[in-house]
């Protein structure tokens, strides 16, 4: 049999895990904290991020990475985007890899793929991604994402490997693509919850989520990637769950602080990480670099830094010169 090792044991990391195991490969889960990877495997239950759901007999979870990954010929990289490069110099050799983080490192602006090649050069990599909430996909609900990478045999061999009946997996080859829709999706999320939390209405979050897919092609495009990836599942898909479901912690976070509430406040209350926080400056930062105008961004990024309130951003978004759509 086949394994795969999931590093990362967050919802999503648990989710692919279990995903894997049904799909028919072995799987082994490696969670940082020794305590919590002991608690997981006597009690078969992450109760920290994803309470409630089975961990299934052929899941392993262990807190040592060489444990996790010997014998894998396949390697999912499941921890926080601006954590990645910390984790990555901690593992041992890799097998083929895919990221299922998203977001944009803080300091260095790169992709989680960059960062990922800078510090492995020559590895099999690409990157998962899709509209996926961590339980309906570990609960077995119908879901669909995207394994992109220049590597047609990984993306071959990733997709048959971990999809089945329920969980339906696409090939293609624009990583780049693929990642700045990730990133960028739930920062344009953030803002469709502050619109909704303040009460501006579903037209306004139509038009902000309409207008954000517009931001999130401008800069993919500009860093290599495909217009029609934007359109796709790991684009316009995840960018419309996120924006709409109530499970998205970004939108939640969004929801609150166009309630009033503090950053500060609301980021107490939570065990997870919200990545659009960290990822809002970082992508605003590239977007400036690579010249490319990302307005929506660059209001949560102020909110998100205090220097703007929810109004306020909406009124200078509003402002805006008349332009054409397409333009």
């Amino acid at each position: 049999m086949s394994r795969v090792a999931v590093i990362g044991a967050g919802a999503w990391g648990t989710a692919l895990a279990i995903q894997a195991v049904r799909a028919g490969a072995g799987a082994t889960l490696w969670a940082r904290d020794h305590g919590r990877a002991g608690a997981m495997q006597a009690t078969r239950d992450n109760a920290a991020h994803l309470p409630g759901v089975a961990l299934p007999d052929g899941l392993r979870v262990t807190a040592d990475a060489a444990e996790a990954l010997d014998g894998a010929t396949l390697a999912l990289l499941v921890v926080p985007a601006q954590h990645l490069g910390t984790v990555l110099s901690t593992l041992p050799a890799l097998p083929p890899v895919l990221i299922a983080a998203k977001g944009v490192e803080l300091g260095t602006l790169r992709l989680p793929l960059e960062v990922l090649l800078d510090a492995r050069p020559g590895l099999a990599a690409g990157v998962l991604s899709g509209p996926n909430f961590a339980r309906e996909v570990a609960m077995g609900l119908p879901a669909a994402a995207v394994v992109a990478s220049t590597d047609a045999a990984l993306r071959d061999d990733a997709a048959h490997r971990l999809s089945n009946a329920s969980f339906r997996l696409y090939g293609q080859d624009d990583p780049v693509g693929a990642e700045v829709g990730g990133a960028a999706k739930n920062v344009i999320a953030i803002a469709a919850g502050a619109v909704i939390g303040a009460g501006l209405g579903e037209n306004a979050r139509a038009a902000l989520v309409t207008r954000g897919l517009a931001e999130i092609g401008r800069l993919a495009v500009a860093l290599g990637g495909k217009a029609e990836t934007v359109a796709g599942l790991s684009g316009l898909g995840d960018l419309l769950l996120t924006c709409t479901g109530g499970s998205s912690r970004n939108f939640s976070l969004g929801v609150a602080l166009g309630q009033g509430r503090a950053l500060a406040d609301i980021l107490a209350e939570r065990n997870s990480v919200t990545e659009g926080v960290a990822t809002a400056p970082a992508l605003l930062a590239r977007a400036a670099r690579a010249g490319v105008a990302m307005p929506i961004t660059a209001a949560v990024a102020a909110v998100l830094a205090g220097k703007a309130d929810v109004a306020g951003a909406v009124r200078q978004l509003m402002a805006r010169p008349l332009r054409q759509e397409g333009a």
